[in-house]
């Protein structure tokens, strides 16, 4: 995805050691943070809206996601 490229290119760019090993820790630090606050948004919503509806509302994002992609490329 486009952090992966992001991470990438910024390690490339990166001079000697201890750069590299703060766009590790940069990438890991966000990796982390993007992660719970998705486990931490899930769980919020779990309380208010039924998990079935949730996972059909998934579903049919990553459905519209795909079809966007497509129609564009």
């Amino acid at each position: 995805d486009k952090t992966q490229l992001a991470t990438l290119v910024f390690s490339g760019k990166a001079q000697g050691t201890s750069a590299r090993m703060g766009v590790f820790l940069a990438a890991s630090a966000a990796l982390v943070a993007s992660t719970a606050l998705g486990v931490l948004g899930g769980a919020a919503l779990g309380q208010v809206v039924d998990p079935r509806w949730l996972t059909r509302a998934a579903g049919v994002g990553f459905l519209a996601i795909g079809a966007w992609t497509l129609w564009t490329a």
